[in-house]
Protein backbone atom coordinates (compact mmCIF):
# COMPACT_ATOMS: atom_id res chain seq x y z
CA UNK A 1 0.00 0.00 0.00
CA UNK A 2 2.84 2.14 1.05
CA UNK A 3 4.38 1.44 -2.42
CA UNK A 4 1.44 2.80 -4.18
CA UNK A 5 0.71 5.73 -1.75
CA UNK A 6 4.82 6.77 -3.23
CA UNK A 7 3.85 6.22 -6.85
CA UNK A 8 0.72 8.51 -6.86
CA UNK A 9 2.77 10.64 -4.89
CA UNK A 10 5.81 10.93 -7.45
CA UNK A 11 3.05 11.15 -10.36
CA UNK A 12 1.36 13.94 -8.86
CA UNK A 13 4.38 15.99 -7.83
CA UNK A 14 6.15 15.53 -11.66
CA UNK A 15 2.70 17.12 -13.06
CA UNK A 16 2.38 19.24 -10.84
CA UNK A 17 5.59 21.06 -11.24
CA UNK A 18 5.72 20.47 -15.56
CA UNK A 19 2.45 22.34 -15.33
CA UNK A 20 3.97 25.10 -12.94
CA UNK A 21 6.88 25.52 -15.33
CA UNK A 22 4.42 25.11 -18.66
CA UNK A 23 2.30 27.96 -17.45
CA UNK A 24 5.13 30.31 -16.28
CA UNK A 25 6.70 29.98 -20.06
CA UNK A 26 3.66 30.42 -21.47
CA UNK A 27 2.65 33.49 -19.94
CA UNK A 28 4.75 35.68 -22.00
CA UNK A 29 4.96 34.48 -25.42
CA UNK A 30 3.76 36.79 -27.73
CA UNK A 31 0.19 37.04 -28.35
CA UNK A 32 -0.55 34.62 -25.45
CA UNK A 33 -0.59 37.45 -23.03
CA UNK A 34 1.24 40.29 -21.43
CA UNK A 35 5.32 40.06 -21.15
CA UNK A 36 7.02 40.56 -17.72
CA UNK A 37 8.51 43.57 -16.96
CA UNK A 38 11.87 43.73 -16.76
CA UNK A 39 14.10 45.17 -14.44
CA UNK A 40 14.68 48.82 -13.56
CA UNK A 41 17.90 49.91 -15.74
CA UNK A 42 19.89 50.25 -13.14
CA UNK A 43 22.52 53.14 -12.23
CA UNK A 44 26.17 52.50 -11.79
CA UNK A 45 26.58 53.45 -8.63
CA UNK A 46 23.84 50.78 -7.90
CA UNK A 47 25.98 48.10 -9.84
CA UNK A 48 28.93 48.99 -8.05
CA UNK A 49 27.72 47.58 -4.63
CA UNK A 50 26.60 44.13 -6.28
CA UNK A 51 28.63 41.01 -6.20
CA UNK A 52 31.95 42.29 -8.50
CA UNK A 53 34.79 41.05 -9.74
CA UNK A 54 34.28 36.83 -10.18
CA UNK A 55 33.69 34.89 -12.58
CA UNK A 56 29.65 34.60 -11.28
CA UNK A 57 26.94 36.92 -12.43
CA UNK A 58 24.78 37.92 -9.73
CA UNK A 59 21.19 39.47 -10.96
CA UNK A 60 21.29 42.96 -10.95
CA UNK A 61 19.70 44.72 -7.48
CA UNK A 62 17.55 46.34 -9.50
CA UNK A 63 16.29 42.83 -10.30
CA UNK A 64 14.40 42.65 -7.30
CA UNK A 65 11.37 41.65 -5.23
CA UNK A 66 11.63 44.80 -3.40
CA UNK A 67 11.37 47.34 -5.48
CA UNK A 68 15.19 49.59 -6.21
CA UNK A 69 13.06 52.62 -6.36
CA UNK A 70 11.23 52.09 -2.35
CA UNK A 71 12.19 54.84 0.08
CA UNK A 72 14.06 51.43 1.70
CA UNK A 73 16.70 50.88 -1.14
CA UNK A 74 17.08 54.79 -1.74
CA UNK A 75 17.73 55.45 1.78
CA UNK A 76 21.11 53.07 1.86
CA UNK A 77 22.04 53.87 -1.62
CA UNK A 78 22.15 57.85 -0.77
CA UNK A 79 24.65 56.84 1.86
CA UNK A 80 26.64 54.07 -0.42
CA UNK A 81 25.14 51.31 0.89
CA UNK A 82 22.90 47.93 -0.24
CA UNK A 83 21.33 45.61 1.84
CA UNK A 84 19.26 42.25 0.01
CA UNK A 85 18.84 38.91 0.83
CA UNK A 86 18.64 35.24 -1.08
CA UNK A 87 16.31 32.86 -0.38
CA UNK A 88 15.98 29.79 -2.24
CA UNK A 89 14.41 26.30 -1.84
CA UNK A 90 15.12 23.08 -3.51
CA UNK A 91 13.38 19.54 -3.97
CA UNK A 92 15.49 16.61 -5.53
CA UNK A 93 13.81 12.89 -6.28
CA UNK A 94 14.44 9.80 -8.36
CA UNK A 95 11.33 8.91 -10.09
CA UNK A 96 12.42 5.61 -11.11
CA UNK A 97 12.17 3.76 -7.54
CA UNK A 98 11.23 3.71 -3.96
CA UNK A 99 12.94 6.15 -1.03
CA UNK A 100 15.33 3.52 0.82
CA UNK A 101 15.45 3.86 4.37
CA UNK A 102 17.14 7.16 5.62
CA UNK A 103 20.31 4.54 7.12
CA UNK A 104 20.81 2.84 3.20
CA UNK A 105 20.94 6.79 1.53
CA UNK A 106 24.07 7.18 -0.42
CA UNK A 107 23.13 9.65 -3.48
CA UNK A 108 20.85 13.03 -3.60
CA UNK A 109 17.44 11.77 -4.45
CA UNK A 110 17.54 8.29 -3.49
CA UNK A 111 15.40 9.47 -0.82
CA UNK A 112 13.07 13.01 -1.11
CA UNK A 113 15.41 15.78 -0.73
CA UNK A 114 14.97 19.16 0.90
CA UNK A 115 17.15 21.85 0.72
CA UNK A 116 16.64 25.61 1.79
CA UNK A 117 18.74 28.56 2.61
CA UNK A 118 18.92 31.99 3.41
CA UNK A 119 21.64 34.46 2.61
CA UNK A 120 21.80 38.24 3.58
CA UNK A 121 24.47 40.57 1.89
CA UNK A 122 25.45 43.81 2.96
CA UNK A 123 27.72 46.14 0.93
CA UNK A 124 29.04 49.45 0.77
CA UNK A 125 31.01 51.31 -1.74
CA UNK A 126 33.52 53.23 0.87
CA UNK A 127 32.96 56.62 -1.26
CA UNK A 128 32.49 58.03 2.51
CA UNK A 129 36.02 56.81 3.27
CA UNK A 130 37.47 58.74 0.22
CA UNK A 131 37.91 55.37 -1.47
CA UNK A 132 37.56 54.41 -5.56
CA UNK A 133 36.78 51.29 -7.15
CA UNK A 134 36.73 49.72 -3.46
CA UNK A 135 33.81 47.81 -1.70
CA UNK A 136 33.15 45.87 1.30
CA UNK A 137 30.85 43.08 1.27
CA UNK A 138 29.82 40.45 3.78
CA UNK A 139 27.07 38.07 4.20
CA UNK A 140 26.60 35.33 6.39
CA UNK A 141 24.05 31.91 5.81
CA UNK A 142 21.64 29.69 7.19
CA UNK A 143 21.31 26.50 5.05
CA UNK A 144 19.84 23.15 5.57
CA UNK A 145 19.15 20.33 3.99
CA UNK A 146 17.55 16.92 4.44
CA UNK A 147 20.83 15.00 3.95
CA UNK A 148 23.76 16.03 5.41
CA UNK A 149 26.13 15.00 3.02
CA UNK A 150 24.83 17.05 0.70
CA UNK A 151 24.94 20.09 2.78
CA UNK A 152 26.24 21.05 5.19
CA UNK A 153 23.97 22.23 7.54
CA UNK A 154 24.92 25.35 9.22
CA UNK A 155 23.93 29.10 10.27
CA UNK A 156 27.25 30.95 9.77
CA UNK A 157 29.86 33.69 7.50
CA UNK A 158 29.92 33.66 4.07
CA UNK A 159 31.93 36.52 3.38
CA UNK A 160 33.51 39.39 4.18
CA UNK A 161 36.26 40.83 1.98
CA UNK A 162 37.71 43.85 1.13
CA UNK A 163 37.81 44.73 -2.88
CA UNK A 164 39.79 47.21 -4.54
CA UNK A 165 40.29 47.70 -8.42
CA UNK A 166 43.26 49.93 -10.23
CA UNK A 167 44.11 50.97 -13.66
CA UNK A 168 41.20 51.26 -14.85
CA UNK A 169 40.33 47.75 -13.51
CA UNK A 170 42.90 45.98 -15.07
CA UNK A 171 44.40 45.25 -11.69
CA UNK A 172 41.20 43.50 -9.17
CA UNK A 173 41.83 42.62 -5.58
CA UNK A 174 39.53 40.24 -2.29
CA UNK A 175 41.14 40.14 0.75
CA UNK A 176 39.56 38.90 3.57
CA UNK A 177 36.65 35.45 4.02
CA UNK A 178 35.84 34.36 0.57
CA UNK A 179 33.37 31.60 -0.89
CA UNK A 180 35.94 31.04 -3.99
CA UNK A 181 33.60 29.50 -6.28
CA UNK A 182 31.97 32.88 -7.75
CA UNK A 183 35.69 33.67 -8.68
CA UNK A 184 37.25 31.05 -10.30
CA UNK A 185 37.28 27.84 -12.23
CA UNK A 186 33.35 28.56 -13.61
CA UNK A 187 31.29 26.27 -13.54
CA UNK A 188 27.82 27.87 -13.84
CA UNK A 189 26.12 26.74 -17.11
CA UNK A 190 24.81 30.18 -18.65
CA UNK A 191 27.05 32.49 -16.02
CA UNK A 192 24.46 33.29 -13.80
CA UNK A 193 23.69 32.13 -9.82
CA UNK A 194 19.82 33.12 -10.67
CA UNK A 195 19.22 30.57 -14.14
CA UNK A 196 22.60 28.80 -14.31
CA UNK A 197 23.48 25.30 -12.77
CA UNK A 198 26.87 23.84 -11.84
CA UNK A 199 27.94 20.78 -13.96
CA UNK A 200 26.49 17.53 -11.88
CA UNK A 201 29.48 16.41 -10.54
CA UNK A 202 31.83 19.12 -10.87
CA UNK A 203 33.11 18.81 -7.22
CA UNK A 204 36.85 18.30 -7.87
CA UNK A 205 37.83 21.70 -7.30
CA UNK A 206 36.24 21.30 -3.54
CA UNK A 207 37.78 17.87 -2.84
CA UNK A 208 40.73 19.53 -3.48
CA UNK A 209 40.06 22.60 -1.06
CA UNK A 210 38.73 24.93 -2.78
CA UNK A 211 36.05 27.43 -0.76
CA UNK A 212 32.73 26.98 -1.80
CA UNK A 213 29.12 27.78 -0.67
CA UNK A 214 28.09 27.89 2.03
CA UNK A 215 31.85 27.86 3.07
CA UNK A 216 34.34 30.20 3.27
CA UNK A 217 37.74 30.46 4.00
CA UNK A 218 40.52 33.22 4.62
CA UNK A 219 42.39 34.37 1.58
CA UNK A 220 43.41 36.66 -1.20
CA UNK A 221 42.74 36.78 -4.23
CA UNK A 222 44.35 38.79 -7.54
CA UNK A 223 42.68 39.24 -11.35
CA UNK A 224 44.87 41.28 -13.92
CA UNK A 225 43.64 41.82 -17.03
CA UNK A 226 45.92 41.45 -19.77
CA UNK A 227 45.59 43.20 -24.12
CA UNK A 228 43.10 41.24 -26.39
CA UNK A 229 41.08 40.20 -23.41
CA UNK A 230 43.67 37.70 -21.82
CA UNK A 231 43.58 37.50 -17.95
CA UNK A 232 45.32 36.31 -15.07
CA UNK A 233 44.25 35.13 -11.63
CA UNK A 234 45.86 33.85 -8.52
CA UNK A 235 44.45 33.14 -4.34
CA UNK A 236 46.22 31.64 -1.69
CA UNK A 237 43.50 30.22 0.75
CA UNK A 238 43.24 28.45 3.90
CA UNK A 239 42.53 25.09 2.61
CA UNK A 240 38.93 23.58 3.33
CA UNK A 241 38.98 20.64 6.04
CA UNK A 242 40.19 17.63 3.51
CA UNK A 243 37.08 15.37 5.14
CA UNK A 244 34.28 17.41 3.70
CA UNK A 245 31.73 19.77 4.38
CA UNK A 246 30.22 18.69 7.08
CA UNK A 247 33.96 18.12 8.65
CA UNK A 248 34.70 21.78 7.84
CA UNK A 249 31.71 22.60 9.88
CA UNK A 250 32.13 20.34 13.00
CA UNK A 251 35.93 22.30 13.49
CA UNK A 252 34.79 25.79 12.57
CA UNK A 253 31.10 26.33 13.65
CA UNK A 254 30.75 30.12 12.75
CA UNK A 255 33.14 30.41 9.61
CA UNK A 256 35.51 32.82 11.69
CA UNK A 257 38.20 30.28 12.48
CA UNK A 258 41.06 31.34 10.82
CA UNK A 259 43.80 28.37 10.73
CA UNK A 260 41.90 25.04 12.14
CA UNK A 261 44.67 22.77 13.07
CA UNK A 262 46.01 20.46 10.38
CA UNK A 263 44.43 23.01 7.43
CA UNK A 264 47.67 24.82 5.33
CA UNK A 265 47.40 26.50 2.38
CA UNK A 266 45.91 26.10 -1.09
CA UNK A 267 47.24 27.42 -4.18
CA UNK A 268 45.12 28.75 -7.35
CA UNK A 269 46.47 29.83 -10.57
CA UNK A 270 44.12 30.09 -13.39
CA UNK A 271 44.68 31.85 -16.81
CA UNK A 272 42.45 32.93 -19.83
CA UNK A 273 40.87 34.43 -22.82
CA UNK A 274 37.55 36.28 -22.28
CA UNK A 275 35.70 38.25 -25.07
CA UNK A 276 32.35 39.46 -24.03
CA UNK A 277 29.45 39.17 -26.75
CA UNK A 278 28.89 42.37 -29.13
CA UNK A 279 27.66 43.41 -31.96
CA UNK A 280 30.20 42.03 -34.52
CA UNK A 281 32.09 39.33 -32.18
CA UNK A 282 30.01 36.16 -30.31
CA UNK A 283 31.04 35.32 -26.63
CA UNK A 284 34.10 33.27 -26.26
CA UNK A 285 35.58 32.04 -22.79
CA UNK A 286 38.19 29.42 -22.40
CA UNK A 287 39.79 29.27 -18.94
CA UNK A 288 42.69 26.79 -17.35
CA UNK A 289 44.16 26.34 -14.29
CA UNK A 290 46.10 24.41 -11.78
CA UNK A 291 45.28 23.86 -7.53
CA UNK A 292 47.79 22.67 -5.42
CA UNK A 293 47.34 21.97 -1.75
CA UNK A 294 49.89 21.49 1.50
CA UNK A 295 47.58 20.17 3.42
CA UNK A 296 47.89 16.29 4.36
CA UNK A 297 45.50 14.18 2.73
CA UNK A 298 45.03 10.07 3.67
CA UNK A 299 45.93 8.16 0.69
CA UNK A 300 43.64 5.47 -0.33
CA UNK A 301 47.23 3.68 -1.33
CA UNK A 302 49.23 3.67 1.75
CA UNK A 303 46.62 4.67 4.40
CA UNK A 304 49.32 7.63 5.39
CA UNK A 305 48.61 11.45 5.28
CA UNK A 306 50.10 12.86 2.31
CA UNK A 307 50.12 16.85 1.09
CA UNK A 308 50.68 17.51 -2.65
CA UNK A 309 47.23 16.93 -3.82
CA UNK A 310 46.10 19.13 -6.74
CA UNK A 311 43.51 19.79 -9.32
CA UNK A 312 43.70 20.73 -13.05
CA UNK A 313 40.89 22.00 -15.10
CA UNK A 314 40.01 23.45 -18.42
CA UNK A 315 36.72 24.38 -19.37
CA UNK A 316 35.38 26.69 -22.92
CA UNK A 317 32.08 28.24 -23.59
CA UNK A 318 31.38 30.07 -27.24
CA UNK A 319 28.50 31.32 -28.30
CA UNK A 320 27.63 29.58 -31.43
CA UNK A 321 24.77 32.04 -33.31
CA UNK A 322 23.18 34.98 -31.70
CA UNK A 323 19.07 35.21 -31.47
CA UNK A 324 18.97 39.32 -31.25
CA UNK A 325 21.27 42.23 -32.42
CA UNK A 326 19.89 44.61 -29.56
CA UNK A 327 20.86 41.60 -26.87
CA UNK A 328 24.63 40.49 -28.61
CA UNK A 329 24.58 37.94 -25.15
CA UNK A 330 20.99 35.75 -26.33
CA UNK A 331 21.67 33.04 -28.38
CA UNK A 332 23.14 29.19 -28.58
CA UNK A 333 26.23 28.22 -26.91
CA UNK A 334 28.19 25.08 -26.46
CA UNK A 335 30.99 24.40 -24.42
CA UNK A 336 33.25 21.72 -22.62
CA UNK A 337 34.46 20.60 -19.07
CA UNK A 338 37.63 18.45 -18.49
CA UNK A 339 39.16 18.30 -14.37
CA UNK A 340 41.82 15.83 -13.03
CA UNK A 341 42.72 15.14 -9.32
CA UNK A 342 45.06 12.99 -7.76
CA UNK A 343 43.75 9.00 -7.62
CA UNK A 344 45.24 8.17 -4.24
CA UNK A 345 43.93 11.12 -2.34
CA UNK A 346 40.48 11.81 -3.85
CA UNK A 347 37.16 9.47 -4.59
CA UNK A 348 36.35 11.26 -7.73
CA UNK A 349 39.26 11.60 -10.26
CA UNK A 350 37.99 12.29 -13.31
CA UNK A 351 34.68 14.59 -15.08
CA UNK A 352 34.20 14.85 -18.21
CA UNK A 353 31.23 17.65 -19.36
CA UNK A 354 29.60 18.73 -22.65
CA UNK A 355 26.63 21.37 -22.49
CA UNK A 356 24.27 22.98 -24.96
CA UNK A 357 22.13 25.84 -24.33
CA UNK A 358 20.49 28.87 -25.14
CA UNK A 359 19.75 32.14 -23.38
CA UNK A 360 16.66 33.42 -24.08
CA UNK A 361 14.84 30.55 -25.93
CA UNK A 362 11.80 31.89 -26.33
CA UNK A 363 11.18 35.58 -28.31
CA UNK A 364 9.41 36.69 -25.07
CA UNK A 365 11.59 35.19 -22.33
CA UNK A 366 14.55 36.82 -22.57
CA UNK A 367 16.16 35.72 -19.16
CA UNK A 368 15.38 32.05 -19.73
CA UNK A 369 18.19 29.40 -19.96
CA UNK A 370 17.38 26.42 -21.48
CA UNK A 371 20.23 23.93 -20.71
CA UNK A 372 21.11 20.38 -21.94
CA UNK A 373 24.28 18.59 -19.86
CA UNK A 374 26.07 15.07 -20.22
CA UNK A 375 29.18 14.52 -17.88
CA UNK A 376 30.71 11.39 -16.51
CA UNK A 377 32.85 11.29 -13.56
CA UNK A 378 35.54 8.57 -13.14
CA UNK A 379 35.71 6.82 -9.15
CA UNK A 380 38.92 6.59 -8.14
CA UNK A 381 40.24 3.00 -8.87
CA UNK A 382 42.16 3.22 -5.33
CA UNK A 383 39.33 4.29 -3.53
CA UNK A 384 36.95 1.61 -5.46
CA UNK A 385 39.57 -1.20 -5.41
CA UNK A 386 39.90 -0.70 -1.41
CA UNK A 387 35.94 -0.90 -1.57
CA UNK A 388 36.03 -4.05 -3.37
CA UNK A 389 38.64 -5.80 -1.06
CA UNK A 390 36.08 -5.23 1.56
CA UNK A 391 33.39 -7.24 -0.01
CA UNK A 392 31.83 -4.21 -1.21
CA UNK A 393 29.85 -3.92 -4.89
CA UNK A 394 31.62 -0.79 -6.90
CA UNK A 395 30.59 1.51 -9.86
CA UNK A 396 33.50 2.40 -11.96
CA UNK A 397 32.19 5.68 -13.28
CA UNK A 398 28.79 7.99 -13.12
CA UNK A 399 27.08 9.24 -16.19
CA UNK A 400 24.53 11.18 -16.35
CA UNK A 401 22.73 13.91 -18.72
CA UNK A 402 20.46 16.71 -17.63
CA UNK A 403 17.88 18.79 -19.16
CA UNK A 404 16.97 22.16 -16.96
CA UNK A 405 14.46 24.97 -18.08
CA UNK A 406 15.17 28.01 -15.55
CA UNK A 407 13.10 30.83 -16.19
CA UNK A 408 12.52 34.29 -14.46
CA UNK A 409 9.03 34.49 -13.59
CA UNK A 410 9.15 38.36 -12.11
CA UNK A 411 11.72 40.62 -10.70
CA UNK A 412 13.76 38.94 -8.10
CA UNK A 413 11.90 35.61 -8.61
CA UNK A 414 13.61 32.82 -10.77
CA UNK A 415 12.10 29.39 -11.09
CA UNK A 416 14.00 26.19 -12.16
CA UNK A 417 12.75 22.35 -13.29
CA UNK A 418 15.08 19.40 -14.15
CA UNK A 419 15.55 15.78 -15.00
CA UNK A 420 18.95 13.92 -14.35
CA UNK A 421 19.17 10.64 -15.62
CA UNK A 422 22.39 9.13 -13.48
CA UNK A 423 23.89 5.89 -14.74
CA UNK A 424 26.34 5.13 -11.54
CA UNK A 425 24.89 7.26 -9.12
CA UNK A 426 27.19 6.25 -6.01
CA UNK A 427 30.67 4.88 -5.26
CA UNK A 428 29.28 2.01 -3.37
CA UNK A 429 27.03 0.00 -3.09
CA UNK A 430 26.12 -0.76 -6.42
CA UNK A 431 22.51 0.37 -6.51
CA UNK A 432 20.20 1.25 -9.48
CA UNK A 433 20.24 3.73 -11.79
CA UNK A 434 18.39 7.21 -11.48
CA UNK A 435 16.00 9.66 -13.03
CA UNK A 436 15.73 12.54 -10.71
CA UNK A 437 13.30 15.42 -10.61
CA UNK A 438 15.41 18.65 -9.54
CA UNK A 439 12.98 21.68 -8.56
CA UNK A 440 14.00 24.76 -6.97
CA UNK A 441 13.09 28.21 -7.15
CA UNK A 442 15.35 31.30 -5.76
CA UNK A 443 13.93 34.60 -4.49
CA UNK A 444 16.38 38.31 -4.05
CA UNK A 445 14.53 40.88 -1.77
Amino acid sequence: MSERRFRVTRTLLAVSLALLAGMNSRAQVPGQGPALPTAPRPTHSLENLNYVGGDAQVPSLADSIIDVNSEYRQALLRKGMAFRIVVQTQYIQNLLNAPVPAHQQVYVGQRPFEGAMVQPIFSADLQQLHLRKAQLYMGGVWNWVSWNPNGPKTLQLWDLYFYKAFGENRIQMKAGYISMNLDFVGLFVGGSTATGAPGVYAVLPYEVGMSYFPLTAPAVTFRVRGPKNLYLKSAAQRSLDPAGGPAEVARNHTGFRFIPHGDKLLLINEGGYLRNARAHAHEAWFRAGYMYNMTGYTSAVTGRKESGNYCGYALMDNQLRRSSQEHPSQGLYAGGSFMTVSNALNPYSRYYEARLYEEAPFRGRPNDILSVVASRTGYSRYFANNLVAQGKTVWRASTTLTGTYAMRVSPGNYFSLGLSYDYGPAISPRVPNALNIVASWTGYF
